[in-house]
């Protein structure tokens, strides 16, 4: 497994531009399986999640093109020869279980393997089940699979307990060839919630509502392919603006709409960062340490919690104390001993973390987690002084594209090392 080798104390200066989103991506890939006809995706970052998504696609029988130095694909779902995600690609990548929307109601039926848990928590898929039950699916489950049929979804009124970003792609997919009209309520509003909506008009689908906690959708009986470009990655843009942050940097993210990220720029202001806005592009200058901080994850417009991590990274080094709260995913500190090791000094309390700020970390060897904690130590290694090696970052190829190339275009010591 490759290691990433950190040598800190580098400012970080320049510009860079932001990928394309894989949590964005991923369900637009998907919804392919809803048309017959060929879809067409640009600004599809090269991660190993998508590379995931494509392969199950494959799987499936669907026909795909993948160029990768245009970060374009092309796929079309004429041919469907299979109607199963199985465990083996359900377990590496959660969001494979969205193919059982598009499934259902484009075929009538979906076999997909229960997720089990993560290193970040459980998140189990009973929002997405219950949803798809009240459109009129048969869920049974047999021997660690969830096997989904249907004659014609039905539209109606559903409700939703907890707005999850999952269930509401999932049953977004679903509505869109159901009969009559489907009312999501209590639905997630992150921005991939309205990129995945213009996909799916692009399509031909009637939806409006997107981005609110209410979604209306008039469904039809079949849909053309898809031209869609998807939207820029506003946690890798947030994940680079924080390590410029613990650095003592000053950079540029382009290609990414402010707004997507207000709520971690208004606590970068808070800690004493300096923020641009500008037309689709964000600046940061920092004035010294940053300044102890608290935040509350919470689902959007509240804090990401897919930011959690690499804003602890930047309190680390901070004047003062922090309490950073995880209200999202149980399991969600698992950075801390690693962030420790580099001298960080971090108190848990049940789901809250109360940093208090030093002025020098110092380098160690560190094992990666997850994605977002993967994040956080190369955050805290480009601050610490000496090296730091980070293994097992196979996690950080899930969700940011080409990483130590950028950061090197920011003037970082970084070197991916392989094994």
């Amino acid at each position: 497994m490759d290691k990433m080798r950190i040598r800190g104390g580098n400012p970080l200066h320049g510009t860079i531009q932001a990928s394309g989103s894989k949590n964005a991506a991923l369900p637009v890939l998907i919804s392919s399986l809803l048309s017959a006809e060929r879809s067409q995706y640009s600004r599809i970052p090269r991660l190993n999640d998508i590379e995931t998504t494509l392969k199950l696609l494959s799987k499936m029988g669907l026909k795909v093109d993948r160029q990768l130095s245009e970060n374009r694909v092309s796929i079309q779902a004429n041919q469907v020869s299979s109607y199963e995600a199985p465990y083996d690609l359900v377990s590496t990548m959660r969001a494979s279980v969205l193919v059982l929307g598009p499934l259902v109601a484009r075929f009538g039926q979906a076999k997909v393997s229960l997720p089990g848990g993560c290193a970040i928590g459980a998140r189990p898929i009973g929002y997405h089940l219950d949803g798809l039950q009240k459109l009129g699916v048969q869920i049974q489950l047999e021997q660690g699979y969830v096997v989904a049929t249907a004659k014609r979804l039905k539209g109606g009124r559903v409700p939703m307990e907890f707005p999850s970003v999952g269930a509401t792609e999932n049953l977004m997919m679903a509505a869109v060839l159901a009969q009559g009209e489907t009312v999501l309520e209590n639905c997630a509003k992150e921005p991939e919630i309205v990129d995945l909506a213009r996909a799916l008009r692009s399509m031909g689908a009637v939806l409006e509502g997107e981005g609110t906690e209410t979604i209306r959708i008039q469904g039809k009986d079949s849909l053309s392919g898809a031209n869609h470009a998807v939207m820029a990655d506003r946690i890798e843009a947030g994940t680079y603006l924080s390590a410029a942050f613990a650095t003592g940097g000053s950079i540029t993210v382009e290609g990414i709409e402010p707004v997507f990220l207000e709520s971690v720029l208004s606590k970068f202001e808070e800690a004493g960062a300096i923020i641009e806005r500008g037309d689709r592009k964000i600046g940061l200058k920092s004035k010294g340490r940053p300044r102890g901080t608290d935040i509350s994850t919470q689902p959007y417009p509240g804090f990401p919690t897919d930011m959690q991590a690499q804003f602890m990274a930047a309190m680390c080094v901070a004047d003062g104390t922090s309490v950073i709260s995880e209200n999202i995913f149980e399991n969600r500190f698992m950075h801390v001993s690693e962030l420790s090791r580099l001298g960080a000094d971090i108190t848990i309390k049940g789901k809250s973390a109360i940093v208090r700020g030093k002025s020098q970390l110092i380098g160690a060897p560190l094992m990666a987690t997850d994605l977002r904690a993967s994040a956080s130590l190369i955050v805290a290694g480009l601050c610490a002084e000496g090296e730091t090696i980070v293994n097992r970052i196979y996690h950080l190829d899930r969700g940011y594209e080409q990483m130590e190339l950028k950061l090197q275009s920011l003037g970082a010591d970084v070197e991916r090392l392989k094994d």
